[in-house]
């Protein structure tokens, strides 16, 4: 799954107007930041080579309209797979972590962990981490309309670095990062990651991990190649966000979807790739950018793990597995991980 963003988050404190601010069942932290980071990725991302872009530029409002859809298809099995799995486990992972605060990085709609938090037998803080507080909000209202005795303190802001957020402590934590985020990150981004979350990590806490597994590469292509092309058109439609918020000039017919599974590194990457030799000109960036026929421009990376690499990345953040959760084709995986003794803290 790829990674949500909210362009312009909506930056306060709220609190519902109906509670006490002692006895206030959602609270929000401001950690957005006030500078926008697109110009910066734009410049960078394109003003070398192999050109790129990180893929949480997808998501504008038609882009998150079309990631929807893409879950429907028949070839997109993470979304579905890993519901099923949570749907199954929830209540033995809940029991395993014995958490008081469930911590959710990249939270979104929150409706995967609606399944932990639904298994949960008693109070419970949800704390979910996301830069779009307007998507925050609605989630929270919803949760709270299902689960009275839930309380919810949001962070908006990035989460990259985990170990910076203002993370509540008063009990023992589950840290969440499902939907299969982790894998559009590069391996050392992703070890980055988890190193900063390891050293906020108390005895007591745990952390559940949602991660894609590597499998034969036609169901791999298949996915990212739906027969629809709705995955072709979100992928095509970054160009569009690059338009409206640059002031550019990409024409999309000038590009066509690329998606693969390479198999030795052992991910997919989705490209646009140029038809023809031509120039594109982003005001808002100040840039000007040629592209060659057949140039590609790198829009997402999605890694596939096996178990054995799966541990080595959890290894090398000082972490171990704790119990794996896999459907029987193992196309997925859900990991409940601890630091390792002597790594927590």
């Amino acid at each position: 799954m790829r990674l949500p963003v909210c362009f312009r988050p909506v930056a306060r404190m709220y609190q519902s107007p109906k509670q006490t601010a002692e006895a206030a069942p959602y609270r929000v932290h401001d950690r957005s930041q006030p500078t926008d980071t697109l110009v910066e990725d734009v410049r960078a991302g394109l003003g070398t080579s192999p050109k790129r872009l990180p893929a949480k530029y997808f998501y504008d409002e038609t882009g998150s309209r079309l990631f929807e859809a893409i879950c429907a298809t028949p070839e997109y099995y993470p979304t579905r797979t890993e519901d099923a799995l949570l749907r199954m486990h929830a209540a033995e992972i809940m029991d395993l972590a014995g958490p008081a605060i469930l911590v959710e990085f990249g939270s979104g709609s929150a409706e995967k962990s609606e399944h932990l938090l639904a298994a949960q037998d008693g109070e419970l803080v949800y704390v979910p981490v996301d830069v779009c507080e307007p998507v925050i909000e609605i989630a929270a209202h919803r949760l709270l309309g299902r689960f009275p005795a839930l309380r919810v303190e949001a962070i908006v802001g990035e989460y990259e670095r985990p170990g910076d957020l203002p993370l509540p402590d008063s009990g023992a934590r589950l840290f969440a990062l499902i939907g299969s985020t982790i894998g559009n990150l590069a391996e050392a981004e992703a070890v980055d990651f988890l190193v900063s979350l390891r050293r906020r990590m108390g005895p007591a806490d745990r952390f559940l991990l949602g991660v894609d597994r590597v499998k034969p590469t036609a169901v791999l292509n298949a996915a990212y190649n739906d027969a629809a092309g709705l995955t072709a058109a979100f992928n095509l439609n970054v160009l569009d966000v690059l338009n409206r918020e640059l002031a550019g000039d990409f024409r999309k017919q000038e590009f066509e979807h690329l998606a693969f599974f390479d198999e030795h590194k052992e991910q997919v990457e989705m490209h646009l790739r140029a038809l023809r030799k031509h120039r594109v000109h982003l005001p808002g960036a100040e840039l000007v950018v040629d592209f060659d026929a057949g140039e590609t421009l790198r829009t997402e990376i999605s890694r596939k793990f096996t178990r054995a690499s799966l541990t080595r990345l959890l290894a090398a953040a000082g972490m171990r597995a704790l119990r794996h959760f896999t459907p029987e084709n193992e196309y997925f995986s859900l990991v409940l991980a601890a630091a390792e003794s002597g790594h927590n803290g």
